[in-house]
Protein backbone atom coordinates (compact mmCIF):
# COMPACT_ATOMS: atom_id res chain seq x y z
CA UNK A 1 0.00 0.00 0.00
CA UNK A 2 1.70 2.94 -1.22
CA UNK A 3 0.78 7.08 -1.04
CA UNK A 4 2.32 9.68 -3.60
CA UNK A 5 1.89 13.67 -3.19
CA UNK A 6 1.27 15.41 -6.07
CA UNK A 7 4.16 16.89 -8.21
CA UNK A 8 4.12 20.35 -8.63
CA UNK A 9 5.70 22.22 -11.35
CA UNK A 10 5.25 25.84 -12.31
CA UNK A 11 2.64 26.63 -14.53
CA UNK A 12 1.19 22.97 -14.56
CA UNK A 13 -1.28 21.36 -13.38
CA UNK A 14 -0.81 19.50 -10.45
CA UNK A 15 0.23 16.16 -11.66
CA UNK A 16 -0.74 12.61 -9.14
CA UNK A 17 1.88 9.96 -9.06
CA UNK A 18 1.03 6.37 -8.78
CA UNK A 19 3.23 3.79 -8.20
CA UNK A 20 2.33 0.22 -8.74
CA UNK A 21 3.03 -3.91 -7.08
CA UNK A 22 4.44 -4.65 -10.63
CA UNK A 23 2.22 -8.02 -10.52
CA UNK A 24 3.25 -9.71 -13.75
CA UNK A 25 0.29 -9.93 -16.71
CA UNK A 26 -1.92 -13.15 -16.78
CA UNK A 27 0.07 -15.96 -17.84
CA UNK A 28 -3.18 -17.59 -20.07
CA UNK A 29 -3.49 -14.79 -22.50
CA UNK A 30 -6.50 -15.49 -24.66
CA UNK A 31 -5.93 -19.04 -24.70
CA UNK A 32 -10.01 -19.92 -23.18
CA UNK A 33 -11.90 -16.82 -24.72
CA UNK A 34 -12.88 -20.16 -27.45
CA UNK A 35 -14.36 -22.39 -26.13
CA UNK A 36 -14.27 -26.43 -27.92
CA UNK A 37 -17.30 -27.42 -26.68
CA UNK A 38 -18.80 -30.80 -27.92
CA UNK A 39 -22.11 -30.90 -29.97
CA UNK A 40 -25.34 -31.40 -28.25
CA UNK A 41 -25.67 -34.91 -29.18
CA UNK A 42 -22.11 -36.04 -27.99
CA UNK A 43 -23.00 -34.10 -25.09
CA UNK A 44 -26.39 -35.94 -24.48
CA UNK A 45 -24.95 -39.33 -25.08
CA UNK A 46 -22.46 -39.21 -22.27
CA UNK A 47 -24.73 -38.01 -20.01
CA UNK A 48 -27.33 -40.93 -20.99
CA UNK A 49 -23.88 -43.23 -20.29
CA UNK A 50 -23.23 -41.22 -16.83
CA UNK A 51 -27.35 -41.95 -16.01
CA UNK A 52 -26.73 -45.23 -16.85
CA UNK A 53 -23.95 -45.56 -14.52
CA UNK A 54 -25.39 -43.89 -11.81
CA UNK A 55 -27.93 -46.62 -11.21
CA UNK A 56 -25.31 -49.57 -11.58
CA UNK A 57 -23.74 -48.05 -8.88
CA UNK A 58 -26.66 -47.96 -7.05
CA UNK A 59 -27.52 -51.11 -7.28
CA UNK A 60 -24.04 -52.79 -6.61
CA UNK A 61 -22.75 -50.40 -3.55
CA UNK A 62 -26.29 -49.29 -2.06
CA UNK A 63 -28.98 -51.88 -2.61
CA UNK A 64 -26.81 -55.20 -2.62
CA UNK A 65 -27.54 -56.80 0.80
CA UNK A 66 -24.92 -59.49 -0.20
CA UNK A 67 -22.02 -56.19 0.30
CA UNK A 68 -19.52 -56.92 2.80
CA UNK A 69 -19.69 -54.09 5.66
CA UNK A 70 -16.67 -52.80 5.36
CA UNK A 71 -16.26 -53.07 1.76
CA UNK A 72 -19.66 -50.94 1.29
CA UNK A 73 -17.05 -48.31 4.19
CA UNK A 74 -14.58 -48.47 1.54
CA UNK A 75 -17.02 -47.84 -2.03
CA UNK A 76 -18.82 -44.58 -0.09
CA UNK A 77 -15.15 -43.02 0.36
CA UNK A 78 -14.32 -44.06 -2.97
CA UNK A 79 -17.41 -42.20 -4.28
CA UNK A 80 -16.63 -39.18 -2.45
CA UNK A 81 -12.15 -39.19 -3.51
CA UNK A 82 -14.03 -39.74 -6.79
CA UNK A 83 -16.07 -36.40 -7.00
CA UNK A 84 -19.30 -38.29 -7.66
CA UNK A 85 -20.77 -37.94 -3.92
CA UNK A 86 -22.91 -35.35 -5.54
CA UNK A 87 -24.85 -37.83 -7.04
CA UNK A 88 -25.86 -40.40 -4.38
CA UNK A 89 -26.40 -37.86 -0.95
CA UNK A 90 -29.26 -39.52 -0.18
CA UNK A 91 -27.97 -43.09 -0.89
CA UNK A 92 -25.28 -42.30 1.64
CA UNK A 93 -26.87 -40.30 4.27
CA UNK A 94 -29.38 -43.04 4.47
CA UNK A 95 -26.12 -45.50 4.59
CA UNK A 96 -24.75 -44.23 7.27
CA UNK A 97 -27.61 -43.07 9.44
CA UNK A 98 -28.86 -46.72 9.32
CA UNK A 99 -25.89 -49.19 9.10
CA UNK A 100 -22.32 -47.32 10.55
CA UNK A 101 -24.38 -44.95 12.94
CA UNK A 102 -25.31 -47.35 15.06
CA UNK A 103 -22.18 -49.34 14.92
CA UNK A 104 -19.96 -46.27 16.35
CA UNK A 105 -22.27 -43.94 18.20
CA UNK A 106 -23.17 -46.35 21.34
CA UNK A 107 -20.36 -47.99 23.04
CA UNK A 108 -21.80 -51.14 23.15
CA UNK A 109 -24.61 -51.91 20.13
CA UNK A 110 -24.91 -55.27 20.70
CA UNK A 111 -25.74 -55.36 23.71
CA UNK A 112 -28.64 -53.12 23.43
CA UNK A 113 -29.48 -55.37 20.09
CA UNK A 114 -30.00 -57.73 22.55
CA UNK A 115 -32.20 -56.09 24.80
CA UNK A 116 -34.35 -54.94 22.06
CA UNK A 117 -34.59 -58.28 20.60
CA UNK A 118 -36.01 -59.27 23.72
CA UNK A 119 -38.70 -56.84 23.96
CA UNK A 120 -39.95 -57.79 20.45
CA UNK A 121 -42.60 -60.53 21.68
CA UNK A 122 -43.66 -61.67 18.28
CA UNK A 123 -40.15 -62.84 17.27
CA UNK A 124 -39.51 -66.55 18.07
CA UNK A 125 -37.10 -66.89 19.43
CA UNK A 126 -35.26 -68.80 16.73
CA UNK A 127 -35.88 -65.54 14.98
CA UNK A 128 -34.17 -63.47 17.46
CA UNK A 129 -30.95 -65.95 17.63
CA UNK A 130 -30.96 -65.94 13.50
CA UNK A 131 -30.98 -62.09 13.73
CA UNK A 132 -28.62 -61.60 16.22
CA UNK A 133 -25.97 -64.01 14.84
CA UNK A 134 -26.09 -62.36 11.77
CA UNK A 135 -25.56 -58.62 13.72
CA UNK A 136 -22.38 -60.26 14.71
CA UNK A 137 -21.35 -61.49 11.95
CA UNK A 138 -21.50 -58.54 10.39
CA UNK A 139 -19.86 -55.80 12.54
CA UNK A 140 -17.12 -58.55 14.38
CA UNK A 141 -14.43 -57.66 11.96
CA UNK A 142 -15.56 -53.84 11.95
CA UNK A 143 -15.41 -53.79 15.55
CA UNK A 144 -11.35 -54.23 16.21
CA UNK A 145 -10.30 -53.14 12.82
CA UNK A 146 -8.35 -49.64 13.05
CA UNK A 147 -8.71 -48.98 9.14
CA UNK A 148 -12.56 -49.35 9.56
CA UNK A 149 -13.33 -47.38 12.73
CA UNK A 150 -11.29 -44.57 11.58
CA UNK A 151 -13.03 -44.46 8.35
CA UNK A 152 -16.20 -44.77 9.50
CA UNK A 153 -15.39 -42.12 12.30
CA UNK A 154 -14.47 -39.70 9.09
CA UNK A 155 -17.47 -39.98 7.32
CA UNK A 156 -19.46 -39.85 10.05
CA UNK A 157 -18.02 -36.71 11.38
CA UNK A 158 -17.44 -35.42 7.40
CA UNK A 159 -21.40 -35.88 7.74
CA UNK A 160 -22.16 -34.15 10.98
CA UNK A 161 -22.72 -37.34 13.23
CA UNK A 162 -21.29 -36.43 16.79
CA UNK A 163 -19.43 -39.83 16.99
CA UNK A 164 -17.24 -39.86 20.20
CA UNK A 165 -13.44 -40.07 19.30
CA UNK A 166 -13.70 -42.61 22.93
CA UNK A 167 -13.78 -45.16 20.51
CA UNK A 168 -10.30 -44.73 19.72
CA UNK A 169 -9.11 -45.66 23.29
CA UNK A 170 -9.39 -49.61 22.36
CA UNK A 171 -6.04 -48.51 20.61
CA UNK A 172 -4.17 -48.02 23.32
CA UNK A 173 -1.92 -49.63 26.09
CA UNK A 174 -2.35 -49.75 29.40
CA UNK A 175 0.18 -46.68 29.55
CA UNK A 176 -2.15 -44.77 27.64
CA UNK A 177 0.05 -44.40 24.44
CA UNK A 178 -1.30 -46.05 21.25
CA UNK A 179 0.04 -49.44 20.68
CA UNK A 180 3.16 -49.72 19.37
CA UNK A 181 1.71 -52.43 17.32
CA UNK A 182 -0.34 -50.48 15.28
CA UNK A 183 2.54 -49.06 13.33
CA UNK A 184 2.93 -52.21 11.01
CA UNK A 185 -0.42 -51.19 9.83
CA UNK A 186 0.16 -48.52 7.47
CA UNK A 187 -3.52 -48.13 5.76
CA UNK A 188 -4.85 -48.50 9.16
CA UNK A 189 -2.79 -45.58 10.15
CA UNK A 190 -3.31 -43.62 7.29
CA UNK A 191 -7.01 -44.30 8.41
CA UNK A 192 -6.72 -42.91 11.83
CA UNK A 193 -4.38 -39.88 10.31
CA UNK A 194 -7.40 -38.40 8.12
CA UNK A 195 -9.82 -39.29 10.89
CA UNK A 196 -8.34 -37.09 13.56
CA UNK A 197 -8.31 -34.27 10.87
CA UNK A 198 -12.34 -34.51 12.16
CA UNK A 199 -11.52 -33.31 15.20
CA UNK A 200 -12.56 -30.29 17.30
CA UNK A 201 -11.03 -28.65 20.50
CA UNK A 202 -10.65 -30.24 23.38
CA UNK A 203 -10.43 -33.87 22.00
CA UNK A 204 -7.03 -34.91 23.13
CA UNK A 205 -6.95 -38.10 22.15
CA UNK A 206 -7.63 -37.07 18.45
CA UNK A 207 -4.76 -34.73 19.22
CA UNK A 208 -2.38 -37.53 19.78
CA UNK A 209 -3.46 -39.46 16.74
CA UNK A 210 -2.11 -36.39 14.65
CA UNK A 211 1.26 -36.47 16.31
CA UNK A 212 1.47 -40.92 16.15
CA UNK A 213 0.57 -40.84 13.19
CA UNK A 214 2.20 -38.32 11.64
CA UNK A 215 5.76 -39.40 12.97
CA UNK A 216 5.24 -42.95 11.90
CA UNK A 217 3.59 -42.43 8.36
CA UNK A 218 6.69 -39.96 7.27
CA UNK A 219 9.11 -42.84 8.71
CA UNK A 220 7.29 -45.27 5.57
CA UNK A 221 6.91 -43.43 2.83
CA UNK A 222 9.77 -44.61 1.20
CA UNK A 223 8.79 -47.79 2.72
CA UNK A 224 5.53 -49.18 1.32
CA UNK A 225 4.72 -49.61 -2.55
CA UNK A 226 2.61 -47.50 -4.78
CA UNK A 227 -0.62 -46.82 -4.41
CA UNK A 228 -0.52 -46.94 -0.66
CA UNK A 229 2.98 -44.55 -1.06
CA UNK A 230 1.60 -41.66 -2.70
CA UNK A 231 -1.42 -41.60 -0.68
CA UNK A 232 0.43 -41.88 2.06
CA UNK A 233 2.71 -38.62 0.70
CA UNK A 234 0.08 -36.86 -0.49
CA UNK A 235 -2.15 -37.11 3.29
CA UNK A 236 0.95 -36.00 4.91
CA UNK A 237 0.72 -32.57 2.71
CA UNK A 238 -2.58 -32.11 2.29
CA UNK A 239 -5.24 -34.79 4.23
CA UNK A 240 -8.56 -35.20 2.69
CA UNK A 241 -10.52 -32.70 4.97
CA UNK A 242 -8.74 -29.99 3.41
CA UNK A 243 -8.73 -31.13 0.22
CA UNK A 244 -10.58 -29.40 -2.62
CA UNK A 245 -12.91 -32.11 -3.95
CA UNK A 246 -12.49 -31.73 -7.41
CA UNK A 247 -8.69 -31.51 -7.03
CA UNK A 248 -9.08 -34.89 -5.26
CA UNK A 249 -10.48 -36.76 -7.57
CA UNK A 250 -8.58 -36.15 -10.86
CA UNK A 251 -5.94 -37.32 -8.20
CA UNK A 252 -7.50 -40.37 -6.72
CA UNK A 253 -8.72 -41.61 -10.17
CA UNK A 254 -5.15 -43.32 -11.04
CA UNK A 255 -5.04 -44.42 -7.54
CA UNK A 256 -8.31 -46.13 -7.37
CA UNK A 257 -7.80 -47.76 -10.63
CA UNK A 258 -4.66 -49.82 -9.77
CA UNK A 259 -6.66 -51.45 -6.38
CA UNK A 260 -7.22 -54.59 -7.27
CA UNK A 261 -11.34 -54.37 -5.39
CA UNK A 262 -12.12 -51.22 -7.21
CA UNK A 263 -15.42 -50.94 -8.49
CA UNK A 264 -15.20 -50.74 -12.38
CA UNK A 265 -18.48 -49.06 -12.83
CA UNK A 266 -17.85 -46.50 -10.18
CA UNK A 267 -14.19 -45.94 -11.98
CA UNK A 268 -16.34 -45.42 -15.07
CA UNK A 269 -18.67 -43.02 -13.81
CA UNK A 270 -16.20 -41.24 -12.11
CA UNK A 271 -14.08 -40.18 -15.43
CA UNK A 272 -17.25 -39.63 -17.70
CA UNK A 273 -18.87 -37.52 -14.80
CA UNK A 274 -15.69 -35.28 -14.58
CA UNK A 275 -15.16 -34.78 -18.56
CA UNK A 276 -18.80 -33.63 -18.62
CA UNK A 277 -18.52 -31.96 -15.75
CA UNK A 278 -15.45 -30.66 -16.98
CA UNK A 279 -16.97 -28.69 -20.82
CA UNK A 280 -19.77 -27.25 -18.72
CA UNK A 281 -16.67 -25.60 -16.67
CA UNK A 282 -14.88 -24.79 -20.10
CA UNK A 283 -17.97 -22.65 -21.40
CA UNK A 284 -18.72 -20.94 -18.26
CA UNK A 285 -14.78 -20.12 -18.46
CA UNK A 286 -15.35 -19.00 -21.71
CA UNK A 287 -18.58 -16.55 -20.96
CA UNK A 288 -16.64 -15.41 -18.00
CA UNK A 289 -13.18 -14.50 -19.52
CA UNK A 290 -15.19 -12.75 -22.49
CA UNK A 291 -17.08 -10.30 -20.05
CA UNK A 292 -13.50 -9.79 -18.80
CA UNK A 293 -12.12 -8.83 -21.55
CA UNK A 294 -15.00 -6.59 -22.78
CA UNK A 295 -13.96 -4.58 -19.05
CA UNK A 296 -10.46 -4.31 -20.23
CA UNK A 297 -8.99 -4.09 -17.19
CA UNK A 298 -6.01 -5.36 -18.22
CA UNK A 299 -5.24 -2.16 -20.43
CA UNK A 300 -7.37 0.32 -18.35
CA UNK A 301 -6.08 -0.59 -15.29
CA UNK A 302 -2.99 -2.06 -15.19
CA UNK A 303 -1.96 -1.83 -11.99
CA UNK A 304 -4.30 -4.33 -10.86
CA UNK A 305 -3.71 -8.37 -10.88
CA UNK A 306 -5.04 -10.23 -14.03
CA UNK A 307 -5.95 -13.73 -12.54
CA UNK A 308 -9.58 -14.00 -13.77
CA UNK A 309 -9.01 -17.60 -14.83
CA UNK A 310 -6.81 -18.41 -11.46
CA UNK A 311 -10.39 -16.87 -9.67
CA UNK A 312 -12.90 -19.17 -11.87
CA UNK A 313 -10.98 -22.06 -10.63
CA UNK A 314 -11.29 -20.54 -6.75
CA UNK A 315 -15.17 -20.80 -7.55
CA UNK A 316 -15.20 -23.79 -8.86
CA UNK A 317 -13.51 -24.67 -5.99
CA UNK A 318 -16.47 -23.58 -3.97
CA UNK A 319 -18.80 -25.20 -5.75
CA UNK A 320 -17.78 -27.28 -8.93
CA UNK A 321 -21.42 -29.36 -9.42
CA UNK A 322 -23.63 -28.36 -12.55
CA UNK A 323 -26.62 -27.20 -10.35
CA UNK A 324 -24.68 -24.64 -8.99
CA UNK A 325 -23.60 -22.72 -12.72
CA UNK A 326 -25.59 -19.95 -12.09
CA UNK A 327 -24.16 -19.17 -8.67
CA UNK A 328 -20.50 -20.09 -10.19
CA UNK A 329 -20.97 -17.14 -12.31
CA UNK A 330 -21.84 -14.60 -10.20
CA UNK A 331 -19.06 -15.38 -7.49
CA UNK A 332 -16.87 -15.30 -10.46
CA UNK A 333 -17.66 -11.54 -11.67
CA UNK A 334 -17.80 -10.20 -8.16
CA UNK A 335 -14.40 -11.84 -6.87
CA UNK A 336 -12.72 -10.34 -9.78
CA UNK A 337 -14.10 -7.24 -9.46
CA UNK A 338 -12.80 -7.13 -5.43
CA UNK A 339 -9.53 -8.34 -6.60
CA UNK A 340 -9.24 -5.25 -8.54
CA UNK A 341 -10.38 -3.13 -5.68
CA UNK A 342 -7.87 -4.61 -3.25
CA UNK A 343 -5.51 -3.53 -5.49
CA UNK A 344 -7.06 0.10 -5.80
CA UNK A 345 -6.37 0.24 -2.11
CA UNK A 346 -3.83 -1.80 -1.33
CA UNK A 347 -0.89 -0.84 -4.05
CA UNK A 348 -1.97 2.29 -6.64
CA UNK A 349 -4.42 5.06 -5.01
CA UNK A 350 -3.30 7.89 -3.04
CA UNK A 351 -5.33 8.53 0.93
CA UNK A 352 -7.07 11.41 -0.72
CA UNK A 353 -8.56 9.08 -3.44
CA UNK A 354 -9.57 6.40 -1.54
CA UNK A 355 -11.79 8.85 0.96
CA UNK A 356 -13.71 9.95 -2.15
CA UNK A 357 -13.77 6.40 -3.14
CA UNK A 358 -15.64 4.70 0.20
CA UNK A 359 -17.73 7.43 0.81
CA UNK A 360 -18.74 6.33 -2.76
CA UNK A 361 -19.00 2.87 -1.77
CA UNK A 362 -21.31 3.66 0.96
CA UNK A 363 -23.77 5.66 -0.94
CA UNK A 364 -23.89 3.29 -3.97
CA UNK A 365 -25.56 5.85 -6.24
CA UNK A 366 -23.87 6.26 -10.18
CA UNK A 367 -23.97 9.87 -9.23
CA UNK A 368 -21.17 9.61 -6.99
CA UNK A 369 -19.09 8.91 -10.43
CA UNK A 370 -18.39 12.55 -11.37
CA UNK A 371 -16.46 12.90 -7.65
CA UNK A 372 -14.42 9.79 -8.63
CA UNK A 373 -10.74 10.25 -10.69
CA UNK A 374 -11.49 8.36 -14.27
CA UNK A 375 -9.91 4.95 -13.54
CA UNK A 376 -11.98 4.76 -10.22
CA UNK A 377 -14.97 5.61 -12.21
CA UNK A 378 -14.11 3.05 -14.85
CA UNK A 379 -14.53 0.38 -11.90
CA UNK A 380 -16.98 1.98 -9.78
CA UNK A 381 -19.36 1.59 -13.28
CA UNK A 382 -18.28 -2.18 -13.45
CA UNK A 383 -18.85 -2.64 -10.63
CA UNK A 384 -22.50 -1.00 -9.93
CA UNK A 385 -23.26 -2.70 -13.01
CA UNK A 386 -22.76 -6.09 -12.43
CA UNK A 387 -24.78 -5.90 -8.66
CA UNK A 388 -27.46 -4.14 -11.06
CA UNK A 389 -27.15 -7.15 -13.06
CA UNK A 390 -27.14 -9.87 -10.10
CA UNK A 391 -30.52 -8.12 -8.70
CA UNK A 392 -32.60 -7.95 -12.33
CA UNK A 393 -31.61 -11.79 -11.87
CA UNK A 394 -32.79 -12.68 -8.55
CA UNK A 395 -36.07 -10.55 -9.24
CA UNK A 396 -37.25 -12.97 -11.67
CA UNK A 397 -36.93 -15.66 -9.21
CA UNK A 398 -38.55 -13.75 -6.44
CA UNK A 399 -34.79 -13.40 -4.34
CA UNK A 400 -34.40 -9.52 -4.61
CA UNK A 401 -33.66 -8.96 -0.75
CA UNK A 402 -30.46 -11.07 -1.81
CA UNK A 403 -28.99 -7.94 -3.38
CA UNK A 404 -29.02 -6.32 0.09
CA UNK A 405 -26.87 -8.01 1.69
CA UNK A 406 -24.53 -8.01 -1.40
CA UNK A 407 -24.01 -4.77 -1.58
CA UNK A 408 -23.52 -4.81 2.41
CA UNK A 409 -20.91 -7.18 2.10
CA UNK A 410 -19.21 -5.21 -0.47
CA UNK A 411 -19.38 -1.78 1.21
CA UNK A 412 -18.25 -3.76 4.48
CA UNK A 413 -14.61 -4.70 2.19
CA UNK A 414 -14.20 -1.18 1.27
CA UNK A 415 -14.40 -0.02 4.94
CA UNK A 416 -11.79 -2.67 6.01
CA UNK A 417 -9.74 -1.94 3.20
CA UNK A 418 -9.98 2.12 4.24
CA UNK A 419 -8.96 1.34 7.91
CA UNK A 420 -5.52 -0.32 6.18
CA UNK A 421 -5.13 2.17 4.38
CA UNK A 422 -5.38 4.50 7.68
CA UNK A 423 -3.03 2.49 9.52
CA UNK A 424 -0.45 2.55 6.42
CA UNK A 425 -0.68 6.48 6.42
CA UNK A 426 0.00 7.13 10.06
CA UNK A 427 2.83 4.50 9.58
CA UNK A 428 0.60 2.70 12.46
CA UNK A 429 0.94 -0.78 13.97
CA UNK A 430 -1.86 -1.85 15.79
CA UNK A 431 -2.49 -4.61 18.31
CA UNK A 432 -2.80 -8.31 16.68
CA UNK A 433 -6.29 -7.63 18.51
CA UNK A 434 -7.18 -4.63 16.60
CA UNK A 435 -5.42 -5.97 12.95
CA UNK A 436 -7.62 -9.03 12.94
CA UNK A 437 -10.85 -7.18 13.56
CA UNK A 438 -10.20 -5.05 10.80
CA UNK A 439 -8.75 -8.27 8.84
CA UNK A 440 -11.91 -10.64 9.02
CA UNK A 441 -13.35 -8.28 6.37
CA UNK A 442 -10.29 -7.29 4.28
CA UNK A 443 -10.09 -10.57 3.30
CA UNK A 444 -12.81 -10.81 1.43
CA UNK A 445 -14.08 -14.15 2.85
CA UNK A 446 -17.20 -13.26 4.97
CA UNK A 447 -18.44 -11.33 1.76
CA UNK A 448 -17.42 -14.29 -0.93
CA UNK A 449 -19.25 -16.67 1.80
CA UNK A 450 -22.15 -14.09 1.32
CA UNK A 451 -22.48 -13.81 -2.20
CA UNK A 452 -21.75 -17.60 -2.58
CA UNK A 453 -25.17 -17.87 -1.35
CA UNK A 454 -26.99 -15.34 -3.65
CA UNK A 455 -27.21 -17.73 -6.43
CA UNK A 456 -28.27 -21.09 -4.74
CA UNK A 457 -31.61 -22.81 -4.47
CA UNK A 458 -34.38 -21.98 -1.65
CA UNK A 459 -32.32 -23.80 0.45
CA UNK A 460 -30.79 -20.47 1.15
CA UNK A 461 -32.92 -17.98 2.98
CA UNK A 462 -32.87 -14.08 4.53
CA UNK A 463 -32.37 -15.77 8.18
CA UNK A 464 -29.47 -17.56 6.36
CA UNK A 465 -28.07 -14.12 5.72
CA UNK A 466 -28.86 -13.01 8.95
CA UNK A 467 -26.70 -15.37 10.20
CA UNK A 468 -23.89 -14.64 8.50
CA UNK A 469 -23.87 -11.03 9.08
CA UNK A 470 -23.78 -12.56 12.93
CA UNK A 471 -19.91 -13.43 12.35
CA UNK A 472 -20.61 -17.22 12.99
CA UNK A 473 -17.42 -19.14 14.23
CA UNK A 474 -17.04 -20.70 11.01
CA UNK A 475 -16.78 -17.86 9.11
CA UNK A 476 -14.68 -16.11 12.04
CA UNK A 477 -12.49 -19.24 11.95
CA UNK A 478 -12.18 -19.49 7.85
CA UNK A 479 -11.25 -15.90 7.25
CA UNK A 480 -8.61 -15.38 10.24
CA UNK A 481 -7.17 -18.52 9.01
CA UNK A 482 -6.84 -17.42 5.71
CA UNK A 483 -5.30 -14.27 7.17
CA UNK A 484 -2.74 -15.63 9.09
CA UNK A 485 -1.91 -18.14 6.16
CA UNK A 486 -1.76 -15.39 3.91
CA UNK A 487 0.75 -13.25 6.40
CA UNK A 488 2.78 -15.89 6.72
CA UNK A 489 4.00 -15.97 2.83
CA UNK A 490 3.27 -12.48 1.41
CA UNK A 491 5.29 -10.33 4.67
CA UNK A 492 8.47 -10.49 2.80
CA UNK A 493 7.04 -9.20 -0.84
CA UNK A 494 4.39 -6.62 0.56
CA UNK A 495 7.52 -5.17 2.80
CA UNK A 496 9.96 -4.25 -0.17
CA UNK A 497 6.89 -2.65 -2.56
CA UNK A 498 5.49 -0.57 0.84
CA UNK A 499 2.63 -2.27 2.50
CA UNK A 500 0.32 -2.01 5.78
CA UNK A 501 1.90 -3.92 8.73
CA UNK A 502 0.98 -7.28 8.48
CA UNK A 503 -0.25 -9.45 11.37
CA UNK A 504 3.53 -10.87 12.31
CA UNK A 505 4.85 -7.13 12.26
CA UNK A 506 1.82 -6.49 14.93
CA UNK A 507 2.52 -9.69 16.72
CA UNK A 508 6.22 -8.89 16.72
CA UNK A 509 5.76 -5.46 18.28
CA UNK A 510 3.00 -6.31 20.74
CA UNK A 511 4.75 -9.38 21.99
CA UNK A 512 8.13 -8.65 21.88
CA UNK A 513 8.97 -11.90 19.93
CA UNK A 514 11.03 -12.68 16.43
CA UNK A 515 9.43 -13.67 12.84
CA UNK A 516 9.95 -17.36 13.78
CA UNK A 517 8.08 -17.60 16.82
CA UNK A 518 4.92 -15.58 15.34
CA UNK A 519 4.95 -17.62 12.68
CA UNK A 520 5.20 -20.73 14.76
CA UNK A 521 2.27 -19.28 16.88
CA UNK A 522 0.27 -18.84 14.14
CA UNK A 523 0.58 -22.11 12.99
CA UNK A 524 -0.51 -23.67 15.58
CA UNK A 525 -3.72 -20.94 15.54
CA UNK A 526 -4.19 -22.27 12.54
CA UNK A 527 -4.87 -25.89 13.43
CA UNK A 528 -6.96 -24.71 15.98
CA UNK A 529 -9.35 -22.92 13.53
CA UNK A 530 -9.51 -25.80 11.79
CA UNK A 531 -11.09 -27.54 15.03
CA UNK A 532 -13.85 -24.80 15.21
CA UNK A 533 -14.19 -24.77 11.52
CA UNK A 534 -15.27 -28.74 12.15
CA UNK A 535 -17.06 -28.16 15.32
CA UNK A 536 -19.73 -26.35 13.50
CA UNK A 537 -20.85 -29.03 11.21
CA UNK A 538 -21.52 -31.06 14.07
CA UNK A 539 -25.66 -31.52 14.16
CA UNK A 540 -27.28 -29.83 14.95
CA UNK A 541 -26.10 -27.20 12.61
CA UNK A 542 -27.09 -23.73 12.81
CA UNK A 543 -27.89 -23.90 8.96
CA UNK A 544 -28.35 -26.32 6.51
CA UNK A 545 -25.19 -27.90 5.67
CA UNK A 546 -24.87 -27.10 1.76
CA UNK A 547 -24.23 -24.03 3.44
CA UNK A 548 -21.74 -24.78 5.71
CA UNK A 549 -19.56 -26.13 2.57
CA UNK A 550 -19.16 -23.31 1.56
CA UNK A 551 -17.29 -21.98 3.90
CA UNK A 552 -15.49 -25.18 4.26
CA UNK A 553 -14.58 -25.12 0.37
CA UNK A 554 -13.58 -21.58 0.36
CA UNK A 555 -11.06 -22.20 3.80
CA UNK A 556 -9.88 -25.44 1.82
CA UNK A 557 -9.20 -23.01 -1.38
CA UNK A 558 -6.75 -20.69 1.21
CA UNK A 559 -4.96 -24.00 1.95
CA UNK A 560 -4.26 -24.91 -1.70
CA UNK A 561 -3.03 -21.09 -2.42
CA UNK A 562 -1.56 -19.87 0.49
CA UNK A 563 0.04 -23.25 2.28
CA UNK A 564 4.14 -22.27 1.82
CA UNK A 565 3.44 -19.64 -1.04
CA UNK A 566 0.69 -16.71 -2.70
CA UNK A 567 -0.12 -19.37 -5.38
CA UNK A 568 -2.46 -16.57 -6.50
CA UNK A 569 -0.41 -13.54 -6.79
CA UNK A 570 2.56 -15.35 -8.06
CA UNK A 571 0.91 -18.22 -10.33
CA UNK A 572 3.48 -21.17 -9.65
CA UNK A 573 3.23 -24.41 -10.59
CA UNK A 574 0.31 -25.68 -7.98
CA UNK A 575 -2.04 -23.42 -10.32
CA UNK A 576 -0.81 -24.28 -13.61
CA UNK A 577 -1.26 -27.87 -12.98
CA UNK A 578 -4.79 -27.08 -11.44
CA UNK A 579 -6.00 -25.20 -14.22
CA UNK A 580 -4.83 -27.67 -16.55
CA UNK A 581 -6.18 -30.60 -15.04
CA UNK A 582 -9.74 -28.73 -14.75
CA UNK A 583 -9.96 -26.75 -17.81
CA UNK A 584 -7.73 -28.07 -20.14
CA UNK A 585 -7.06 -31.90 -20.34
CA UNK A 586 -10.05 -34.38 -20.11
CA UNK A 587 -9.70 -37.56 -18.16
CA UNK A 588 -8.05 -40.26 -20.48
CA UNK A 589 -11.44 -42.66 -20.61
Amino acid sequence: MSFQAAIVTPNAKPEIVHRTANYHPSIWGDRFIKCDSEDNITRVLRQQQVEELKAVVKREVFKNQATDFSHQLKLIDAIQCLGVAYHFETEIEETLEHTVTPCLLTRSFLERFDASMAQGSRTSNLGKKEARDNTHAKYHDYDGDLYNVSLGFRLLRQHGYNVSCDIFNKFKDANGSFNECLIDDVPGMLSLYEAAHLRVRGEEILDEAVVFTTTNLEKVTTGVSYPLAAQVTQALHRPLRKDLERVCARRYMSIYQNEASHNEALLKLAKLDFNLVQSLHKEELSEITKWWKELDFARKLSFARDRMVELYFWIVGVYFEPHYSSARKILTKVIALVSVMDDIYDAFATFEELDIFTAAMERWDIKCMDDLPDYMQIFYSALLNVVSEIEEELAKEGKSYRVYYVKESLKGVARAYFEEAKWFKDERIPTVEEYLRSAIFSTGYPMLATVSLVGMGDIVTEETFQWLFNDPKIVIASTTLFRLMDDIVTTKFEKERGHVASSIDCYMKQHGVSEEEVIEVFNKQVVDYWKDINEEFLRPTAVPMPVLLRVLNLTKVVDLLYKGEDGYTRVGKVMKECVATHFIDPVPL
